[in-house]
């Protein structure tokens, strides 16, 4: 039996030599990373069990998007066998990590609009420090799939997609549609159970300014002006071009953005086969599809829309001299036994679309930056965004909140510690930033 005796120097050698400064943990910058994050407001007085700090649940939550956990059952996995990163959170060290149910809680329970507070103010922050602009802004949004059971095909379920049957497992997702291009001009539609996040980007940084979580029915064109209201109003923005696809195309949007934020509205018009519109005009006429001259009933403005029009109407109902002429339709169209046969709007205002460069080249240009909403989304995606492990509108919510404060933070902690450059690195955040020694004379 061998004994080996060594003395403290000999011993502090080989501690030395196994922990190497440049080798430890990186816990002050996450402490740096931790200070720039807003705190919440914390409950007092509650009943029940003791409660967990909420902004270390929050900061925990923070961590898990940058270190790219899948679950909650992950990241209380992680912080169980990291006890000292439960420290830089805020919590206990000597104790376990709060339960996935706390999580989930926090989740379910936080209100959205205190998570938009946090967001709202890192967003101030980086247009103070001039990290954000604001001049060219970009519209789109991204299609959260939930995970039941009728989102997969693999399981039997009558009436999978029938909207009017909501998912046992998650009653407040809707039916929703994703559309893709498998091959150039295949156009392929697939329906799920799910939620949209909608959000307005800069398009210099390809950070995002805006976000907001509605079930996937609300159409993206009923989104787009309270989006663009709330963000202006918010931030006292001057806007100088709003990018989007074509689905944005609607007269009520380009107005709004030409009319109101005096932007240029770089929205490319949709394509599409052009139905055949049913009538002709010769002089002051409007000739149906029988060759008859239509009744011209007078002028209207739809509550809708706003423009106005001349309304022409089928003479066979509103005509007396044409009506007795005929006892059907000469056309036989079958809006005349269906209803009081054909209706023609003639539009009397000049489109908004007339105000639109559609072939400068400056159009293209802009339109071509609308391209950064997709690598936003792509950096919002890698840290789970799109794979809520909660469910109902409230906890996917603050679950997408979650994930553009984490973008926004990363971005605010690259910029206050010297590293400009590093204000998107997201998915790489921890072996770009944190083990990268900051310059010198910059905490």
């Amino acid at each position: 039996m061998f004994v080996f005796h060594k003395t403290l120097e000999d011993t502090m050698a080989i501690t030395r030599s196994l922990f190497e400064p440049g080798q430890l943990p990186p816990l002050s910058r996450y402490d740096k990373l931790f200070d720039n994050l807003p705190l919440l407001p914390e409950e007092h007085n509650r009943t029940g069990r003791p409660a967990v700090a909420r902004n270390a649940i929050l900061r925990a939550s923070v961590y898990r998007c940058i270190r790219r956990l899948p679950t909650l059952s992950d990241l209380v996995f992680e912080l169980n066998n990291n006890p000292t990163m439960l420290e830089v959170v805020g919590l206990d060290a000597l104790k376990p990590a709060p339960s996935v149910e706390r999580f989930s809680s926090f989740l379910r329970d936080t209100p959205n609009a205190e998570l938009q507070k946090i967001r709202k103010a890192l967003v101030s922050l980086l247009l103070q420090e001039q990290v954000l602009s604001g001049r060219l802004i970009a519209l789109d949004s991204c299609p959260i799939v939930m995970p039941v059971k009728e989102n997969n095909l693999k399981t039997s379920v009558r009436n999978r997609f029938d909207k009017t049957q909501y998912p046992k497992a998650d009653p407040q997702c809707r039916l929703g549609v994703l559309v893709h291009y498998p091959n150039p001009f295949q156009k392929k539609v697939r329906y799920f159970w799910g939620y949209r996040n909608h959000i307005i980007t800069d398009t210099e940084t390809e950070l995002p300014m805006w976000e907001f979580t509605q079930p996937a029915n609300v159409s993206e064109v009923k989104i787009a002006i309270p989006l663009l209201r709330a963000c202006q109003e918010a931030f006292g923005l001057t806007m100088e071009a709003v990018m989007g696809d074509a689905e944005y195309d609607v007269e009520s949007i380009l107005a709004y953005i030409i009319d109101e934020l005096k932007a240029e509205a770089i929205i490319p018009r949709r394509t599409g086969k052009n139905p055949d519109k049913g009538y002709t005009v010769k002089g002051d006429c409007i000739i149906c599809t029988a060759g008859l001259p239509m009744h011209r009933k007078g002028k209207m403005r739809p509550k809708k829309t706003g423009i106005l029009y001349c309304q022409y109407s089928c003479p066979l109902y509103y005509d007396k001299k044409v009506r007795y002429q005929y006892i059907v339709c000469p056309a036989v169209h079958p809006k005349f036994f269906e209803q009081k046969g054909c209706n023609v709007l003639i539009r009397l205002e000049p489109s908004v679309r007339t105000k639109i460069d559609y072939d400068t080249e400056k159009f293209k240009d802009l339109y071509n930056t609308r391209t950064s909403v997709e690598r936003v989304f792509s950096r919002l995606l890698s840290i789970a965004m799109q794979n809520p492990t909660v469910k109902g509108l409230n906890a996917v919510s603050n679950h997408c909140t979650i994930a553009h404060i984490t973008v926004l933070l990363v971005a605010l902690t690259a910029h206050r510690s010297g590293q400009k450059d590093k204000i998107r690195f997201v998915k790489s955040f921890v072996p770009n930033f944190l083990h990268t020694l900051p310059k010198k004379g910059v905490l």
